[in-house]
């Protein structure tokens, strides 16, 4: 009986459903939707909500698998313990460990100059290289400060944040979508506007990518097997929705060329034609608010989790998400990378990385559930085609890279390679291996077993009692 009250206590103290969408939710609407929005109107003009609407296509292609492993896989070492089930343990496994660290540190690049790119002009600051380097380089800084001093207040906003940031875009579309302009947001078809849209689903399927954080914490959340799909899919629609309508505002409320010279916080300058300068100002603070909340989840949420595997080659069998296991190492590491990528790369160029290293783990991601359909179940067809789609748009995207910044092209490769270089030393130095993390279905029938054993004694011993007193 106790065990079985032991058991109903532990599982009220996990995520909720929704808690875990909010958390899917507010990692997605960050940097991306707030700081490259201008990029993807130089890319895909008027078909910039068009872009959204197939870029969320490809996700749900990726977020199929997700579920389908994530219902039976239950691990917060989230697809590196789906990778691990596929593929074993090998200098591969081990090499995607590593890149699924780095892809927590470009994100934390891609949010720190999101971040800079709206507080400077706020603060009414020129936005020049040296300003935007100490933008940047301080807004981690006051993250890592953080969480040397503790981040549990921070952790229990996180939803709040995800609610302000959610309102401020809900106000903007509310009161934006009366003053469309229809010829702004007529797409285009003509051969330029469908190479720049094919382009702009590159970058902006980066959009969507913290649905994968939901497998991440699929230990600590009630009934996995059955939320761990729902959230995916319920974040991924949600997401969808605000992109769509979003660009349909921001695109129909300012030319083109207007948000092109705005570039970097182009939402806010959106805001302006039918909220003056009030809109700019709430839309910079929704920005920041989202951003910070989304480097904060990133820095603290994730990174700490994918450096332990990383370090490890397992997670603690308890751990407090907004720690780092008694040590700081990863803290340093994954702050002080960030920080030196958003130094080097403009925001382009890391809007593009962060992309391409997240396609590579999403293909083995892929490549896993076709080796693992069997056992787990899937439709051949809809990972046949996730992984010719995800493929597709990574080469298109290498060749974007190619053509418009090689730095970036040369940053996805130097991070590929060097993840595969650092587990050759690493593990020939450590000689660590995986430990699968995963709840088996024989402890979970067992645990099951005895919780009604519980019960059936719960029943018995007062007719038991109720006897021997007659």
């Amino acid at each position: 009986m106790k065990n079985n009250n032991n058991t109903a206590s532990a599982e009220a103290d996990k995520m909720s459903l929704w808690q875990v969408i909010a958390l899917a939710v507010g990692t997605m609407v960050g940097a991306s939707i707030f700081s490259i929005f201008g990029l993807g109107a130089r890319l895909a003009g008027p078909n910039l909500p068009l872009v959204f609407v197939l870029s969320g296509i490809v996700a749900l292609l990726v977020a199929y698998s997700y579920a389908q492993l994530g219902k039976h896989i239950i691990s917060d070492a989230g697809p590196i313990e789906f990778i691990l089930k596929a593929m074993g343990d090998g200098l591969l496994t081990g090499a995607l460990s590593f890149l699924f660290w780095l892809t927590y540190v470009v994100s934390i690049a891609l949010f720190a100059k999101g971040f800079a790119s709206y507080l400077l002009p706020l603060l009414q600051i020129e936005p020049d290289t040296l300003s935007r380097d100490i933008g940047e380089a301080t807004v981690v800084l006051v993250f890592f400060v953080l969480g040397l001093v503790g981040t549990s207040a921070v952790g229990k906003a996180e939803l709040i944040i995800v609610i302000i940031k959610l309102s401020i875009l809900g106000l903007f579309v509310a009161l934006g979508l009366w003053s469309i302009k229809p010829a702004l947001v007529t797409p285009s078809f003509s051969a330029s506007a469908l190479h720049g849209s094919v382009d702009a689903i590159a970058i902006f399927f980066l959009s969507y990518m913290g649905f994968g954080l939901v497998t991440n914490a699929s230990e600590n959340m009630q009934n996995p097997n059955r939320n761990v799909p729902l959230a995916i899919y319920l974040s991924i629609l949600i997401v969808s929705i605000v992109y769509i309508l979003v660009s349909l505002v921001a695109v129909g409320n300012l030319t083109l060329p207007a948000l092109i010279k705005a570039q970097d916080n182009a939402l806010a300058v959106a805001a302006e034609p039918f909220l003056g300068q009030t809109g700019f100002l709430l839309i910079s603070l929704g920005a920041l608010f989202s951003i910070a909340s989304a480097l904060n989840a990133t820095l603290f949420g994730g990174a700490n989790v994918a450096y332990a595997l990383a370090k490890d080659g397992e997670l603690p069998k308890v751990f407090d998400r907004k720690l780092w296991f008694g040590s700081n190492e990863g803290l340093y590491f994954t702050a002080a990378l960030g920080i030196i990528f958003a130094l080097i790369f403009n925001l382009n160029g890391i809007a593009s990385i962060t992309s391409g290293v997240f396609m590579t783990i999403y293909l083995f991601v892929l490549f896993s559930h076709w080796k693992l359909k069997d056992q787990y179940g899937g439709n051949p067809f809809i990972i046949a085609t996730g992984f010719i789609v995800v493929a597709s748009v990574f080469v298109l995207l290498l060749m974007y890279q190619w053509h418009t910044g090689r730095n970036s092209f040369y940053g996805t490769c130097i991070v590929l390679a060097g993840s595969l270089l650092i587990e050759l030393i690493y593990r020939g130095i450590s000689k660590r291996g995986f430990i699968q993390r995963e709840i088996s279905l024989l402890e979970k029938t067992a645990q099951n077993i005895e919780t009604d054993l519980d019960k059936e004694l719960e029943h018995l011993l007062p007719q038991q009692h109720k006897g021997i007193s007659d």
